[in-house]
């Protein structure tokens, strides 16, 4: 993420035509985007975790 914030600051004045009543600099877009995927990210991880976490090691690996 750190370096995809660091392209998108590296690339912000080529792609400021696209942008629509947002700064290409502006610093809450660079906080707001890495920790919406941060989030998105340990959901997706931590959801199936607490399943796994739930089952009896022993009958797991019985079954396998």
């Amino acid at each position: 993420m750190g370096a995809g914030v660091l392209l998108a600051f590296a690339f912000g004045r080529a792609i400021s035509a696209l942008l629509y009543g947002v700064s290409a600099h502006d610093p809450a877009i660079y906080v707001a985007a890495p920790a919406m995927l941060a989030l998105v990210a340990v959901a997706s991880a931590l959801f199936p975790a607490l399943r796994a976490s739930r089952i009896d090691p022993i009958v797991a690996l019985r079954d396998a």
